[in-house]
């Protein structure tokens, strides 16, 4: 289809007969997001407010099908790469962020850290290292006073404002752990996501939302015995990536049911099922 039968599809929106209008807007969609940058443009043109909504929510059901199109392609070929998973939530938010530029931000916060690091230190100064470099120089910290923020799970504006909750200062705190060469790993502990020190000979555990304290499996059993909880292995083991996508978009639906944006917490019900079926 040429630009000027985009034109006249677009100048459809405006009849008045709605059987008319609805049929354009299937049209449109079925031409998938690649019509996005048109679609933008023709928003820019038009100064009716009517059509100008209609275009919005057009460009947004292109955006939110394309969106679940990418995640279900990460969560079966790609999801070694967290990064891109973290990147696939944040763009519901954000769907222009740049995920090479994202990928450039993580590679300088790897290189700060590299620069303090070495592999001959112990496990435990190794982490101390870690830990200095990521809450002291680089002031990462605990989003406390917006603890349910929807931004708090968007890894682009964490990254930029260095204030996140427990799911996506652990992301960080594990890439850049993993990129050292460090076994350290999520895990699904209740109400609380944590990171684990694992190898044959040594578990501890790390709670990146308190300034990597460290701590053991004997905390995590008086944890779980507070809540009143039966222990699983999850509780104590790595978690896929996959599982910490889930668990970024439930805090997701937990965030946007609080502030009474109900219709974003039902679409990301709908991107957490892609990555759950």
């Amino acid at each position: 289809m040429n630009e000027g039968e985009l034109k006249a599809l677009v100048s459809l929106l405006e009849d008045e007969d709605q059987e008319i209008s609805s049929h354009v807007e299937g049209k449109i969609v079925s031409l998938g997001s690649e019509i996005i940058p048109f679609l933008e443009k023709e928003w820019e043109k038009t100064f009716n407010p009517t059509i100008q909504k209609k275009i919005e929510d057009l460009i947004h059901q292109l955006q939110f099908e394309n969106l679940q199109e990418q995640l279900a392609i990460w969560k079966t070929a790609e999801s070694d790469n967290l990064l891109k998973g973290m990147w696939l939530v944040a763009s519901y938010q954000y769907p222009d962020i740049s995920f090479e530029n994202l990928s450039r931000d993580f590679e300088q916060l790897y290189y700060d850290s590299w620069l303090e690091f070495s592999d001959d230190m112990d496990p435990f100064d190794q982490i101390k290292v870690l830990n200095s470099v990521i809450y002291h120089k680089l002031k990462f910290r605990a989003n406390t006073k917006n603890f349910h923020s929807p931004s708090n799970s968007m890894i682009n504006v964490v990254m930029e404002s260095k204030k996140g909750n427990p799911i996506t200062l652990c992301v960080i705190y594990m890439m850049v752990a993993q990129k050292l060469k460090l076994p350290i790993y999520g895990v699904n502990l209740p109400n609380l996501f944590i990171l684990t020190y694992k190898t044959d000979k040594l578990q501890f555990y790390i709670n990146a939302f308190n300034k990597g304290l460290i701590f053991s499996k004997d905390d995590i059993d008086h944890y779980i015995n507070n809540l009143n909880l039966v222990p699983q292995d999850l509780f104590y083991e790595p978690c896929t990536h996959v599982e910490i996508v889930q668990r970024a978009f439930r805090n997701l639906i937990v965030a946007f049911e609080k502030i009474g944006e109900y219709t974003k917490a039902d679409e990301i019900k709908t991107l957490l099922k892609t990555v759950e079926d």
